[in-house]
C-alpha cells in the first residue's frame, strides 16, 4: 500500500508489512500474544514491574514497557501513581462482565465428566451446593459401572459424601457452621462422621490437599473421591467426583486417580475463568 493510498491502515495491512521474512510468526499476532501474556502474568502475580514482565516474556524492558503502556491506555492495566508494580485495570471488568452469566458449569464440565468415566470405568458426577445439600447436576457412567441409579437431581448430604466435603471445605467457616446446624450430621452408616470437630479437622485437610475421599460413609459398599471446581473469583462452585463399589473402587485405586481428577477439575475451573495465584514461598 503506497503512502498516497486513501484507504485507512487496517490490522491485516500491518500484519503483512510487519511479517518476518522467515514466516514463523506475523508481527501483529506476536504482539497480540505478548499482550495477552502480560495480562495473564499480572492476573497470576497480582502485580509486576516492567523488569519482571520483560523477564516473563523474554523480551527487552523497552518492549515490555510499550506493551504495558498500550494496555494502560485501554484501561486493561493500571500503574499506581506511587510507582507500585503494574496491576490489572478495571477495564478487565468491562470485558468480563458479560461472560459469567453465559458460562454454565454443566456445559463446561461435561466433556471432562464423560472423559473421566471412560478412562476410569466408574460413575462420575458433577455436583453443586443447593439449600444445604450437594445436588448432582450431571452424571456419566463408565463401562464397568454396576450401579444403575440416576443421581442427577438427587440431594445428597454434605457431611457424608466426597462432593459434599469438597463443597463444605470451600465455604467460609460461619456459613459452614450454619449449614451443618440446620441440616445436622446424621449417621447414615457405621462409618459416617457425626462429630463436628472431627469433620472440621478433615475439612482442613480437604482444603489443603485439594480433594476429599469417602469410604462407605454415605452408603455401605460405595466409595468416592472428589475435587473442587472454582469460578473466576476463586470460589468453589461445584465438585467433580468419581465413585464406585468398595470391592473394586478401593482406597488404593482412588489414590491412583486423584491427580487425573484434580487436573480435570483445574481444566474446568480455567474454563470458568479461574486463574491460580502463585503462593509466596
Amino acid at each position: 500500500m503506497s503512502s498516497s493510498d486513501p484507504r485507512p491502515l487496517i490490522a491485516s495491512d500491518i500484519s503483512k508489512e510487519q511479517a518476518p521474512t522467515d514466516g514463523v510468526t506475523p508481527g501483529g499476532v506476536q504482539s497480540v500474544d505478548r499482550a495477552i501474556t502480560v495480562l495473564e502474568v499480572l492476573a497470576r502475580t497480582g502485580g509486576s514491574t516492567v523488569t519482571e514482565v520483560a523477564a516473563e516474556l523474554g523480551v527487552h524492558k523497552s518492549t515490555a514497557s510499550r506493551l504495558l503502556g498500550a494496555l494502560e491506555v485501554r484501561g486493561l492495566v493500571h500503574h499506581p501513581s506511587d510507582g507500585s508494580p503494574y496491576q490489572l485495570g478495571f477495564g478487565i471488568l468491562r470485558l468480563a462482565h458479560a461472560i459469567p452469566g453465559r458460562l454454565s458449569v454443566v456445559a463446561e464440565a461435561h466433556d471432562e465428566v464423560r472423559g473421566l468415566a471412560r478412562t476410569h470405568s466408574e460413575t462420575v458426577n458433577l455436583a453443586v451446593l443447593r439449600e444445604g445439600h450437594a445436588v448432582n447436576v450431571d452424571q456419566e457412567m463408565g463401562p464397568s459401572s454396576v450401579a444403575t441409579h440416576d443421581w442427577i437431581g438427587s440431594l445428597t448430604p454434605l457431611h457424608a459424601t466426597a462432593s459434599g466435603k469438597v463443597l463444605l471445605a470451600g465455604l467460609p467457616s460461619d456459613e459452614r457452621v450454619r449449614i451443618l446446624r440446620a441440616q445436622g450430621m446424621p449417621a447414615l452408616t457405621a462409618r459416617t462422621i457425626t462429630s463436628r470437630k472431627q469433620l472440621e479437622r478433615q475439612l482442613i485437610d480437604v482444603a489443603a490437599q485439594g480433594y476429599a475421599t469417602v469410604c462407605e460413609e454415605f452408603e455401605i459398599g460405595l466409595n468416592s473421591v472428589a475435587v473442587p471446581v472454582r469460578d473466576h473469583l476463586g470460589t468453589v462452585i461445584a465438585s467433580i467426583s468419581v465413585s464406585g463399589p468398595a470391592f473394586r473402587f478401593t482406597e488404593e485405586k482412588m489414590a491412583d486417580l486423584v491427580e487425573d481428577l484434580k487436573e480435570a477439575g483445574e481444566r474446568v475451573s480455567k474454563r470458568m475463568g479461574y486463574v491460580p495465584v502463585d503462593k509466596p514461598e
